[in-house]
């Protein structure tokens, strides 16, 4: 900052630098000087209504609000003057007027800024003898809870549901002590970060309901982690009581997830205390399970893989697994003589891997995401799935940046949309050459012959002339792209529209470390470091297509987190041995499952986690796991030895950490360009028209049936994203369609396959797609996330 832009000023007589036009409150933060507040964040607007940091200035003819008050050359100001404490102390006694005395009760107690502001500004007894107001408490959905007796007015919640999340969902209505806070109509929270509402609130009104009564802040012990249920990896503080984590609560990072946590994060630990925790391995003998000792599981395990010719072993690994389980999982595989490993549980189109990147990344910094002028997402439901990187957008879109969209669904995103192309799955590779086209025209350029041939619509020529125009702009391929059926295609068309408009190009890959699992060797056809595999292995649908003999799972449920969980699970039945190594025992993985290895969860191991971003971070366990439970790298360490592999010998995490650094291979460029020339395009395969007498399923995965844990968590199965997940949308027109305006529920029947669900109109799904989510048990029988399917009405089932 240059001395043109710094000022000087005088607080409490000491002269202080400040940058002209701060607020003063921002001034006094930096300077080390303490202001009460209770309205005023330094993420929110100013609202200066709860007058709280009423500060003196000098010719000014009344006590000023610190967070409302810029700053002047030669400005004097006092917190501290007779004037000051009295306008502090006379703002707290009105605030203490109608507040309740729950202080004993309260889960905020102990950390409440009302309690510690008062202690400093407050009377010791009040002069207030009449009845006090009473609130009625707002039923706003299972994360938050409301005692809304206790709220002070301050809006930060207000202003965060409409500034931050971009739902106004909470609002203010009634003036004076007739003032509430609540939803304009009753109805549950269904922001993806609302859950942020409670550490904004300053007393205790709005709590965390599953932890609520559970204990209290000064009997906790907090630990620093990082979320494990997206790419972002945001940081945590775990909070434990009698060795149990209780609460997660957002750390400040301001180059990953500023101040601001997901409710996915947040609320995902209820999973440790799941009914089907495995706490003692089990083997199965004669189709019955038994607890055994550990040397007796492993010793099954070694022998199990033993027994197989190398090819007929598969290994699949979740995309949430750590660095050092990845990396030690892969070695242990190939190991044994075979590369048929992969993270990639949902993407099913492979064709071009040997065209991979050193690893799939965000192609910039996650907070240079809020300084884009442009940016074109395909294939991506950003908000729910990466719900941090969404409000980077929003912040972007907010400043006038334009944002565009190529989906199959019409998301409900939370920031402006310059352009958006919905159309079937099938169609998105033709829009995407229509960009391309486009691009070319405008630049005089040919388009390539791989690339096939298109015709700019106005459309396309105006996301074309966002992504050229734009002094920043970025292309980044979501979840459904990588998972689409022809991934390959659109994934060569958006590196090229990226390179002829000098845009970056990014991926929002699935799971907290699919970055980490790729630098890992948790693919089949790259070793640790990104060296090409000498015998490139089979892929995670190819491990299943074509059944193995054995499998070793480590840390997922096939069933449900495989792009085709029915697939997935007669794979695995047919299998003539299955370890599994899993914090959980579902009922599925007691059917396919020969031994069951209880591994560490999220908080009960240490590890690393490698971001969107390419940022390593790693971490530490917060609390002991139960029972007999290890950690799944010293799991699969021991494994190794049993199996007499070498390079086993590690004493900590840490050191598996430091080999798979070493074996970084330098020589890459840490970029997402494409490796070969662009005329390796294939152009086979892909999605087909699905007929007249059928529509095109197109899927995502649930935003809380992503993972093992977080389909565990009650407090996030029951909001309204998870009930979202459960049924199939379509077109109101194609229901009219099809006769089914007054059915309720509906049989689907693809691939052979037939299941059940509610049936919804949502004018945000194109017309011939049916929408139907990934990730649920019911949506597991049927087949691939995107194919024909057909509808026939379940009697019974009128609306």
């Amino acid at each position: 900052m240059s001395d043109e832009q710094l000022i000087t000023i005088e607080i409490d007589g000491a002269p202080y630098r400040a940058r002209r036009g701060a607020m003063l409150i921002e001034v006094t933060d930096a300077c080390g000087v303490d202001v009460p507040r209770f309205c005023y964040h330094k993420k929110l607007s100013v609202a200066a209504n709860c007058r709280m940091c009423l500060v003196e200035v000098e010719k000014a003819a009344k006590p000023l609000p610190a967070c409302a008050t810029p700053v002047q050359e030669g400005m004097k100001v006092s917190t501290r003057s007779p004037l000051a404490i009295a306008a502090q102390r006379g703002t707290m006694e009105f605030l203490l007027i109608n507040h309740p005395l729950d202080c004993p009760i309260c889960d905020q107690g102990g950390e409440c800024e009302l309690q510690d502001v008062a202690m400093g500004f407050g009377e010791g007894v009040s002069r207030y003898t009449e009845n006090k107001r009473v609130v009625r408490d707002k039923d706003i959905g299972s994360l938050v809870a409301t005692e809304m007796t206790r709220c002070i007015h301050c809006t930060r919640c207000v202003r965060f549901s409409a500034e931050i999340a971009g739902l106004p969902e909470l609002g203010a209505t009634g003036r004076g002590e007739n003032m509430r806070i609540g939803t304009y109509v009753e109805h549950t929270l269904s922001s993806e970060l609302s859950g942020n509402i409670i550490d904004l609130c300053p007393v205790g009104a709005l709590t965390a309901k599953p932890s609520r009564f559970d204990g209290r802040a000064w009997e906790m012990i907090q630990q620093p982690g990082i979320g494990a249920h997206d790419c972002v990896g945001s940081n945590v503080y775990m909070h434990t009581l009698h060795g149990k984590v209780v609460r997660v609560v957002p750390r400040d990072n301001e180059s990953v997830n500023e101040t601001w946590l997901s409710d996915r994060d947040r609320f995902s630990y209820q999973s440790l205390q799941a009914t089907d925790r495995i706490v003692t391995p089990q083997i199965k003998r004669n189709g019955r399970w038994h607890d055994t000792d550990w040397n007796t599981a492993l010793q099954a395990v070694a022998e199990g893989l033993r027994g197989q010719q190398a090819d007929e072993v598969g290994g699949l690994l979740s995309p949430n697994a750590t660095v050092e389980e990845a990396y030690l999982f892969q070695k242990l595989l190939r190991g044994l003589g075979t590369s048929n490993v992969d993270h990639r549980l949902r993407q099913t189109d492979t064709r071009d891997d040997a065209r991979d990147p050193l690893f799939p990344w965000l192609g910039q910094t996650i907070e240079s995401l809020e300084k884009v002028n442009a940016a074109l997402l395909i294939g991506s439901n950003v908000r729910k799935q990466q719900p941090l990187l969404a409000h980077r957008l929003r912040k972007a879109g907010m400043r006038g940046a334009r944002i565009m969209d190529i989906n199959p669904r019409a998301f409900d995103f939370t920031f402006p949309l310059a352009e958006r192309a919905i159309v079937p799955p099938q169609q998105m590779v033709a829009v995407l050459v229509e960009v391309l086209t486009a691009l070319c025209e405008a630049r005089g350029e040919r388009v390539p012959a791989w690339a096939g041939k298109g015709v700019a619509g106005t459309q396309a020529q105006a996301i074309a002339h966002h992504l050229m125009h734009a002094q920043q702009a970025t292309v980044l391929l979501g979840q459904l792209a990588i998972a689409h059926p022809d991934y390959s295609r659109l994934r060569a068309l958006s590196v090229e529209i990226a390179a002829r408009s000098d845009a970056r190009i990014g991926y929002l890959t699935d799971g907290a470390n699919a970055a980490g699992a790729w630098l890992a060797g948790a693919v089949p056809h790259r070793m640790a470091g990104g060296q090409p595999s000498r015998e490139p292995g089979l892929d995670a649908q190819s491990m299943l297509a074509k059944p193995r003999q054995a499998y070793l799972l480590c840390g997922l449920e096939p069933e449900l987190d495989c792009e085709q969980g029915a697939r997935a699970f007669d794979a695995l039945m047919a299998a003539k041995f299955v370890a599994a190594l899993s914090p959980f025992a579902g009922e599925g993985m007691r059917e396919y499952a020969d031994v069951i290895l209880p591994v560490a969860a999220f908080a009960e191991t240490s590890g690393t986690y490698v971001n969107a971003e390419g940022r390593w971070q790693s971490f530490n366990a917060a609390v002991s796991a139960p029972g007999e439970v290890r950690p799944a790298w010293r799991v699969l360490r021991v494994l190794g030895n049993l199996l007499d592999l070498p390079g086993f010998e590690f004493m900590s995490s840490e050191d598996v950490r430091e080999e798979v650094k070493t074996r970084l291979d330098t020589t890459r460029t840490f970029d997402n360009a494409l490796l070969v020339a662009d005329t390796g395009v294939t152009v086979e395969g892909g999605l087909d028209d699905p007929g007249m007498d059928a529509l095109m399923r197109a899927s995502e995965v649930g935003a809380y049936v992503t993972d093992a844990s977080v389909r565990r968590s009650p407090a996030l199965q029951a909001t309204p994203d998870a009930y979202a997940a459960q049924g199939l949308s379509l077109h109101p027109a194609d229901r009219a369609r099809l006769g089914l305006e007054t059915v309720s529920r509906v049989r689907v029947e693809q691939a052979g396959r037939v299941a059940e669900f509610e049936l919804n109109s949502d004018a945000g799904v194109p017309e011939g797609v049916a929408w139907l989510p990934i990730g649920s048990p019911e949506a597991a029988q049927l087949g691939a996330a995107y194919g024909a399917v057909k509808l026939m009405p379940v009697a019974g089932g009128a609306a």
